[in-house]
This record gives structure tokens, sequence and C-alpha cells, in this order.
């Protein structure tokens, strides 16, 4: 099956009291799937939220894709939890752990597809050996921890790379992604866009997933 142009808003940037709503509004103005960014205050500096409002975001919210980004130290300890949330892929920063292959046998086996996420710090090299057990890779185009923060074009080429390698591989960029600079992800060869506060923050989210989208598609061949 050839690779599909997805758009996924990162939630982070929503109104968080009124989560299952804002959620609901985004997938109704075309959204392909939703990005939670789940945060342990250790890995990362910042604190977000944790498998119990994943549960209740599945509740109201049952046909939806959901992809949760792990930007914890300690990716195995939540794979059963998020599984249990609901969480169709689970996408763990590689930096982190020891045994890369024993978590990603951990999530197929509990059901969710894997990402392989790399900060920007991180060569693309790193993850190539598993890179066959991975569904997605996501390559982030800001430093992971904080949204709002300026995209970082220096990463393109470890898109390239990706692409030019691995022709049916969904990689996915997160960070500072917005109408401004969906050009060049998309022609770097990027097909799963994360954008928070291009489309969360926008009058017309309808209209920016859709120029989103329709940029990618312009690429894929």
């Amino acid at each position: 099956m050839p690779i599909q142009a997805k758009i996924g808003p990162s939630i982070l940037n929503a109104d968080l009291a009124n989560l299952a709503a804002e959620s609901q509004k985004l997938l109704d103005n075309g959204a392909d799937y939703l990005h939670l960014d789940v945060m342990d205050g250790a890995f990362v500096p910042n604190l977000t939220f944790g498998h119990p409002m994943v549960k209740c975001l599945r509740n109201h919210i049952k046909e939806a894709f959901f992809e949760t980004h792990m930007m914890v130290q300690n990716p195995e300890q939540w794979i059963a939890p998020m599984a249990d949330a609901g969480v169709n892929l689970y996408t763990f920063h590689v930096e982190p752990v020891k045994d890369v292959c024993n978590v990603t046998r951990k999530i197929q086996e509990a059901g969710m597809k894997v990402g392989l996420a790399i900060k920007p710090g991180t060569e693309v090299k790193e993850i190539e050996k598993y890179i066959d057990v991975a569904d997605l890779v996501l390559v982030m185009t800001v430093e992971p921890g904080f949204g709002g923060q300026s995209f970082m074009a220096d990463m393109m080429p470890k898109v390239e790379w990706l692409r030019n390698n691995y022709p049916n591989l969904d990689i996915e960029v997160d960070g500072g992604v917005g109408p401004k600079t969906i050009d060049c992800c998309a022609k770097a060869g990027a097909n799963w866009i994360v954008s928070g506060t291009a489309v969360v923050g926008s009058a017309d989210q309808r209209q920016v997933i859709s120029e989103l989208r329709n940029v990618v598609k312009s690429y894929l061949k």
C-alpha cells in the first residue's frame, strides 16, 4: 500500500480542560489522527498527562487513531497502561533505552503499532538497525519538551535519508510545523505531519489541515 499523507494535531496546545470536545472538533475538521504528547518531567523537563487521561479521552472518542509520543525515561513502563487506554501507535524515544528491540516487541505484543523517535541531536543512522521492526519513524524538528518552538530546517537531511532508503516507511515530523514550514518537510519526504499551534490555534482548522495535507500529497510519488 503506498504511503499516505496524514495530519495529526498535537493536543498539547489545546484547552486540556475541554480535551474531548477540542479533540473531536479537530477530527471533525479533517484531522487523520491525534498526537498525544506524554512527558514525564525526567526525559524532558516538562510534565503533561498520562494514561488515565488518554483512557478518558478514548471513552469519549471511540474510533479515532491515537498516537502517544512518549517523551519518557522508561517507555517500557507505560506500554501496558497505554494499550489498555486504547492507544494505536506507541512512539517512544530511543535515546534512553538500552534494549530497543525488547521495547518494540512488547509494544507489538500489547497490540499497538511501533514508532521510533529521535531528538535533533541524535543521528538517524542510530536507529537504522531497528527500522525493520518499526511502523513509523518520528524525526523531531524541535527539542522535545515544550510546544511553540521554532522549526529546525537542518533536520530535513534525516528525513531525506530515511525516504531515500525506506521509500515505504511512514516518516513523521513534529515541532514548529505549519503552513510556512510544511513545504520543506513534504519535499524531504515526511508524510505524517504533527502540527500543534498552527492547527489548534487557527481560526479555520479545516483550511489549515487541508492545506498541510495537500502540500504533502503534492510530493508523494
